[in-house]
């Protein structure tokens, strides 16, 4: 079983910047593809960052070069960095581990989510 417990989040005004983080409770990043993923209010849960086994990133189109999605290996933790955030960007932000190896398969884990509140 993997635990997946994010922290950061908050309000920030227009324009400003935010750290998300989600530590894992093991070293899963060699078995499992990593993504956040936001939920406005009122809508349904959509993908915003991607990171692969190898460490390559895509992004939403909505998110494109404000977003950064990282993850650090030793620390067993990934990021997502979110600069010149917008009133849209509100919600709560989840990340989640997906298993891509043999082992691993099937395998689905959600960190508990994040508020994000973006506004003046």
């Amino acid at each position: 079983q993997v635990q997946l417990v994010q922290s950061g989040g908050g309000l920030v005004l227009p324009g400003g910047s935010l750290r998300l983080s989600c530590a894992a409770s093991g070293s899963i990043f060699g078995e499992y593809a990593v993504a956040w993923y936001h939920q406005a209010p009122g809508k349904q849960r959509e993908l915003v960052a991607a990171v692969t086994l190898g460490g390559s990133t895509n992004y939403a189109d909505t998110v494109k070069g404000r977003f950064t999605a990282s993850k650090n290996n030793a620390k067993d933790t990934v990021y997502l960095q979110m600069n010149n955030l917008k009133p849209e960007d509100t919600g709560v932000y989840y990340c989640n581990a997906r298993g891509v190896t043999i082992r691993t398969h099937g395998d689905d884990y959600w960190g508990q989510g994040t508020q994000v509140t973006v506004s003046s």
